[in-house]
């Protein structure tokens, strides 16, 4: 059953594909463990298991706002990943969760994908006769201008599965390019956060006086918060993403603004407060 969360008038769900530990060493360039050791106090049980692996979560976030229904990102979908074998067909237990939470895929009205990395475009499509067709037949995409053209211009990397998640989606004319600080409602809109990518996007909330933000893709795991340095395996620009995860946490730290992580796991939302210099994430109860 999706996680649910009220921010002013908009509900948001959390609907997860997949939640399995992840060694830091798998993730992050040379990451240093001592960091781990230092924040366990406020990492366990959420984010650091008793193995020293981080739960890593795959998850959609559903919102509601003014009447629409907007799923952001997609997740793997059920379909081969040469790049990560172990996240290949996984079958529809995501569209099974999706529906649980009450939503069908015609339910959806705005699909809004943070950037175009394979997992948070993989439900975009799903195979039908051989063919890969949007998902979600009644919404609109949106893409950045920006990461899209950069993928589609034949840029390698973690996009692996552009060809099939997201270019049929603008065949099939579901697909809108819009720019980086795009209104999605009154309530919803895009700000930029590149480095992971060129075009990532971060999705804030402001309804009825209450402010949330989603992370998307500019920080994978809130150990990040205390090493903004580390380079994640699939940044595409290190340097810039650094910056804009520094970026980040000087503007929502003790700032009140609850913080969704898109990989992050349990509940995935809470705030970020920084005690003397020791950035603490704390998970909303």
């Amino acid at each position: 059953m999706a996680l649910v969360t009220q921010v002013g008038d908009v509900k948001v769900m959390l609907v997860r594909e997949t939640l399995q530990p992840v060694p830091a060493e798998g993730m992050y360039v040379e990451p240093d463990m001592g960091v781990f050791e230092a924040n366990a106090d406020w990492l366990r049980p959420y984010f650091l298991d008793d193995e020293g692996n981080m739960p890593l979560s795959i998850h959609a976030l559903v919102l509601e706002s003014e009447g629409q229904t907007i799923m952001v990102d997609t997740c793997i979908g059920n379909r081969p990943i040469e790049m990560v074998p172990q996240m290949s067909h996984l079958g529809e237990g995501f569209l099974d969760e999706l529906a649980a939470a009450g939503f069908e895929p015609g339910d959806i009205d705005i699909v809004l994908c943070t950037h175009l990395h394979f997992d948070h475009v993989g439900w975009n499509t799903i195979l039908v006769d051989g063919e890969w067709v949007p998902t979600f037949p009644n919404a609109r995409y949106l893409f950045n201008r920006t990461e899209y053209e950069y993928w589609d211009s034949g840029a390698e990397g973690a996009a692996i599965t552009f060809g099939d998640a997201v270019r049929p989606v603008l065949d099939a004319g579901l697909a809108d390019l819009v720019d980086s600080d795009h209104q999605v409602t009154g309530e919803i809109s895009l700000e930029p956060s590149p480095g992971h990518s060129p075009g990532h996007v971060s999705v804030r909330i402001s309804s009825a006086g209450h402010e949330a933000v989603i992370t998307g893709d500019l920080v994978h795991h809130p150990v990040q918060f205390s090493a903004p340095e580390w380079v994640m395996t699939a940044d595409d620009d290190p340097a810039r993403a650094s910056e804009t995860r520094k970026a980040f946490r000087e503007r929502y730290a003790d700032s009140g603004i609850l913080i969704f992580g898109t990989h992050f796991a349990g509940p995935s939302c809470g705030h970020l407060s920084n005690a003397d210099g020791r950035w603490i994430f704390t998970v909303k109860s």
